[in-house]
């Protein structure tokens, strides 16, 4: 089974093949874990990005169960939620940018975070996939500490100003979770992550 959805043509499935074949030598092995970092690599371009992912309580596992039965899909911001592939899933993917702007400018907080507050009914059980803002990973894990399980949470932010610190206080929580290590992440690696789940969930 191809398994890049967004490898429509025949050019697209050959380079798809040989990134992988790759990204396999560079990431040896053939496991779930091996699989989800030669995809980051592969979406990075960069090998080093293998050795600072980090897989808690079950993710992988827990993800794959949780495509399966469709749950709901909710991103920090469009371009992840644009990333992901419609393909291979029933379910739902939703920006939480679309719910928290009122509640943003009344509290003085990001729009990312005021958008997972806005949704905090509705993350029981869900995907959460952050792939840009710190602060948004914060809220969520206050979140889960007031009580919210979600099935699974991908964090992967980026930048200087509480990335690493966020990416490890989730790797703490008794969620599944897949995160990356230190101040580097980003969409691509977020987006990554979920469509290899994606890819596993359509397998028997």
């Amino acid at each position: 089974m191809n398994s890049d959805f967004g490898a429509y043509t025949r050019e697209a499935r050959e380079i798809a093949k040989k990134s992988r074949e790759i990204a396999r030598r560079i990431v040896g092995g053939d496991g779930p874990e091996d699989r989800i970092r030669q995809r980051c690599i592969i979406a990075t371009g960069d090998s080093e990005v293998a050795g600072l992912l980090r897989f808690n309580h079950g993710a992988i596992i827990a993800g794959i169960k949780a495509i399966r039965r469709r749950a709901r899909i909710y991103t920090d911001i469009r371009m992840v939620q644009v990333g992901i592939t419609r393909q291979g899933h029933g379910c739902e993917v939703r920006c939480v940018l679309e719910d928290g702007a009122e509640l943003a400018e009344e509290e003085g907080i990001t729009r990312t975070s005021a958008g997972f507050l806005s949704q905090q009914d509705k993350l029981k059980d869900s995907i959460i996939v952050i792939g840009n803002s710190p602060s948004s990973a914060l809220a969520v894990c206050r979140l889960v500490k007031d009580g919210i399980s979600p099935a699974l949470i991908v964090a992967t932010p980026v930048g200087f100003i509480n990335a690493a610190e966020s990416k490890e206080e989730i790797s703490q929580l008794k969620i599944p979770s897949i995160t990356c290590a230190g101040t580097r992440g980003g969409t691509p690696i977020a987006v990554a992550i979920i469509n290899e789940l994606v890819a596993m969930a359509n397998e028997a």
